[in-house]
């Protein structure tokens, strides 16, 4: 009985997404409301508060379905010999995925909740971090990993948002070509090695790799990694 009504939940759980994706695919956020949801669905509106506790639970569920289906579909996340160059792909995979699907994600990105990340939001960061953390390891990375993402993050989310306003018959994409590239200068240096020798490209290099060590104890390990972020944030 238990597996039965599990199943019947998965189903409504299923549709309600699927309609409620469709409303914000087709008409923009404002049309997501729970009546509209709850008709395009085909069931009553306490089943929707019931599966997603309130309007922004069923947001922050369209979004991670939406991002989680874009992944799985469009995206190789296999990575290659180049670290640099990945990080490339991934940037532009970002920007195509936010204008093919500028409703999606202004829902994911375009109000912060610092309290309350979205999923899909933290989905997308794990994904870029992966890819600093890799440039990281081949020694390639002139900041912390933390301060690159969050670069990365903030002009990637702002071209995308910049290019989302701008009507599509004046969308200039070299914009994105241009930002990319300031951001990767910024953050990456051309040889695997810091490009200027000294403490701080060193930390973040060993920073990287420390965890394929067996040597230090949990404490020892830990307090590395704290000496070593704070050298390589001078």
């Amino acid at each position: 009985m238990e597996t039965d009504r599990s199943a019947s939940a998965d189903s409504y759980r299923s549709r309600i997404i699927t309609a409620a994706a469709r409303l914000l695919a087709e008409s923009g956020r404002e049309a997501v409301s729970t009546r509209a949801v709850s008709a395009a669905a085909g069931v009553q509106a306490p089943t929707i508060y019931r599966l997603f506790g309130d309007k922004q639970g069923l947001l922050d569920a369209v979004a991670a379905h939406g991002f989680a289906a874009y992944l799985d579909e469009k995206t190789d996340l296999t990575p290659s010999g180049d670290p640099v160059e990945d990080l490339r792909a991934g940037w532009d995979l970002h920007i195509g995925f936010g204008l093919a699907n500028p409703a999606l994600y202004a829902l994911m990105y375009g109000e912060p909740r610092p309290d309350a990340t979205p999923p899909a939001a933290l989905a997308a960061a794990q994904v870029l971090a992966a890819h600093i953390h890799r440039i990281a390891e081949v020694g390639r990375l002139r900041v912390d990993e933390e301060r690159a993402a969050q670069l990365v993050h903030a002009v990637g989310g702002g071209t995308v948002l910049m290019l989302i306003a701008t009507p599509e018959d004046r969308r200039d994409l070299t914009a994105s070509d241009l930002a990319r590239e300031a951001v990767i200068a910024a953050i990456i240096t051309d040889a695997p090695a810091p490009a200027e020798p000294g403490p701080a490209g060193a930390a973040v290099a060993l920073r990287a790799v420390l965890p394929q060590t067996s040597a230090l104890s949990a404490n020892e390990r830990s307090l590395l990694t704290e000496w070593l972020d704070r050298i390589a944030r001078c």
